[in-house]
């Protein structure tokens, strides 16, 4: 078996990363991802664990939202009455639907709701942390332990970094769902013992023109921590910021930076997808389009490379190579190659034998 390589070159210049570029920011620790690419367009102190406090509600809302049981009544039990701080103020034995109360969760930061959800879903609020970190470890979120579904900290503690947050909000955006829940101003509900009005928290929404949704957060312990979603000329990003007292000045100094300086552009588009190979008369194609945010300067340093396998045999759908993206001679993405074979001309007596019995 023997490899034929070909590469695509398409720009070859040099570039210095725009995420070392120090922008003025109070935040302990911070981060401005692409929510499509996961590519991390701006950092500081990203990767140093913290604690977490209400944002940790990302993380009970999604799994809330992904339990398929949001038109399910919940009848609120005594877990409630240990739960203080910011609440919806919602009592032992009221029954609301579930997906009222993660709006309450969402919109309000109801503590209350938080663990009234958890056991709902869970069973106990300790199954559903052990669903809460089950869950971080599948997005990827390897500096994270969730100990309770709220975020208050002075009994256990939730801590992550602004890394992991970004991934967990970024993974949230691409669920329809979640995000009409948290780009909702206002929200009014009737349970069966009163009525409820909630606006949101997250005043990135009222403030920022490009704002689509987020989750505030706030303790003595961790200060002020804050993700947000925005969505601009086809860029979709998420900004997290931990321990900072200025919150919604970095996300917006953030957002314009990203929106200023990038752009998402199309490298790889399987309809056009197309390499002149002799070896495989037959068409060769990718099943995934990839798109990913650049700078003017960074769109210079793009370089494609496909490596095909000579295959004496192969069968239509069969993987018979790789296409690689890279970037200043890193690789950012990977997608296999597929052969599409062509179907063969039938003689007479094969369309003869076709007519009576295919």
């Amino acid at each position: 078996m023997k490899k034929i390589i070909l590469f695509f070159f398409l720009f070859v210049t040099f570039f210095f990363p725009s995420s070392t570029l120090a922008l003025s920011l109070s935040c302990r620790s911070c981060v401005l991802m692409d929510s499509d690419s996961g590519r991390v367009l701006y950092e500081k102190d990203a990767n140093t664990p913290r604690l977490i406090a209400s944002i940790t509600k990302i993380m009970t809302a999604i799994l809330a939202i992904e339990s398929g049981r949001l038109e399910e009544t919940v009848t609120v039990g005594e877990e409630v009455l240990t739960m203080y701080g910011s609440n919806i103020y919602i009592e032992l034995g009221e029954k609301m639907k579930l997906l009222d109360m993660v709006y309450g969760l969402m919109l309000r930061s109801g503590n209350d709701a938080a663990i009234v959800i958890a056991t709902f879903i869970g069973g106990t609020e300790e199954k559903f942390v052990e669903m809460m970190n089950q869950k971080a470890k599948e997005i990827g979120m390897k500096n994270t332990i969730f100990q309770n579904a709220h975020g208050l900290d002075e009994v256990t503690q939730n801590k992550s970094t602004a890394y992991d947050m970004a991934l967990l909000s970024s993974y949230a955006s691409h669920n329809e769902t979640y995000m009409k829940i948290v780009g909702t101003k206002k929200y009014s509900v009737q349970s069966d013992k009163k009525s409820y009005l909630w606006n949101n928290r997250n005043k990135l929404l009222t403030s920022y023109p490009y704002a689509t949704g987020g989750k505030t957060g706030y303790t003595p312990s961790a200060g002020r921590t804050l993700v947000t979603n925005a969505s601009h000329n086809g860029l979709h990003l998420t900004a997290v910021t931990l321990n900072d007292g200025n919150e919604y000045i970095s996300h917006k100094t953030m957002y314009d930076y990203g929106f200023e300086n990038y752009q998402n552009y199309l490298i790889l588009d399987q309809k056009k997808f197309k390499i002149d190979e002799a070896y495989y008369p037959d068409k060769v194609y990718i099943k995934e389009n990839f798109t990913y945010p650049l700078t003017e300067t960074e769109k210079e340093n793009v370089q494609v490379l496909v490596k095909l396998t000579k295959l004496e045999k192969y069968r239509d759908g069969e993987e018979v190579g790789i296409v690689q993206v890279k970037l200043a001679g890193e690789e950012i993405f990977q997608e296999k190659v597929y052969v599409k074979v062509k179907p063969k001309k039938k003689n007479f007596w094969q369309k003869v034998w076709s007519w009576f019995f295919d």
